[in-house]
């Protein structure tokens, strides 16, 4: 393969469109549209097609640039470890993927002892599907995996999952909202507006069993794939909403909201997932015993 070939591509998708990519590289749009069909006959696929006056992605366009991530990204921790001064200590990479079903805020509290492990490292974190996510995970372009639930059966990927801790949830409402309510919690959610997680959350199944189990018929008023926007509708008074009991404290600060009443019959487990069975990487055995000692 020839990767200057491959370099024009890469450049063009992540510019989107062969003049703004021809101003980046300092050639012509015709010498680049040139390299690019040259790298389409080699690889048999076609990479761009038009749309209107613009170029899209075809969906071997959409996989050779994944690959092409991959390629340059590497090469330029090459050109940085081989620049480094001799003596001085080598960055540690630490790429973790997590579920979008998990909260921000334990996001940050699990990662966070990566940080202190002796060594500089450069956490490249993405949000994603858990699926997606452990796909990544499969083709080692992912060094872990945070989800609120253990990698399903279903899923042929050669993997481990790794118990970080659980929690009990707690219940939370602006200060308008918390003088509507009548009576002690549970019943007090009796017909309120309510703020749930989505179809996806591990929590979801539990959270309508544990409605029929106290004959409790909320009003809901809206469900959230987003952790984070759920708790930003909660805060101007839009409905209950539930949280880890663990971020209590840091969900009251932060949202000015008061706590309505927390239970252990609803729990969120939090996991790591690696092509580890036995942990090695120095980051990774950081979260882990930071959650199990101190978070949970």
């Amino acid at each position: 393969m020839n990767f200057k070939h491959l370099y024009y591509f890469w450049v063009t998708a992540k510019a989107g469109g062969i003049m703004r990519a021809g101003e980046q590289l300092h050639t012509t749009p015709q010498t680049l549209s040139g390299q690019i069909k040259l790298l389409e006959d080699w690889l048999g696929h076609k990479l761009f097609q038009k749309s209107g006056r613009q170029l899209q992605l075809t969906e071997h366009g959409r996989l050779a640039l994944g690959y092409a991530d991959q390629i340059f990204s590497l090469g330029q921790d090459l050109e940085t470890a081989l620049r480094q001064v001799r003596g001085s200590v080598r960055r540690l990479d630490f790429r973790v993927g997590v579920a979008d079903s998990v909260s921000k805020s334990v996001a940050y509290r699990l990662l966070e002892p990566a940080f202190g492990v002796g060594q500089p490292i450069k956490l490249m974190a993405s949000e994603g599907k858990f699926d997606d996510l452990l796909a990544q995970l499969a083709l080692h372009r992912l060094d872990l995996v945070i989800a609120d639930e253990p990698m399903p059966s279903r899923v042929s990927v050669k993997a481990f999952n790794h118990a970080l801790g659980r929690s009990g949830l707690s219940f939370f409402a602006a200060p308008a909202l918390q003088k509507r309510l009548k009576g002690d919690f549970p019943a007090c959610l009796q017909g309120i507006p309510m703020l749930i997680p989505g179809a996806a959350a591990a929590v979801r199944q539990q959270l309508e069993g544990w409605f029929a189990k106290h004959q409790l018929s909320p009003e809901v008023v809206g469900e959230f794939d987003d952790a984070a926007l759920m708790k930003a509708f909660g805060r101007e008074g839009q409905g209950v909403f539930l949280a880890p009991t663990v971020l209590e404290e840091e969900t009251c600060s932060q949202f000015g909201v008061a706590v309505l009443g927390r239970t252990v019959e609803l729990v969120e487990s939090f996991y790591a997932v690696s092509v580890e069975r036995r942990i090695s990487h120095p980051c990774v055995l950081a979260i882990t015993d930071a959650a199990r000692g101190q978070l949970f």
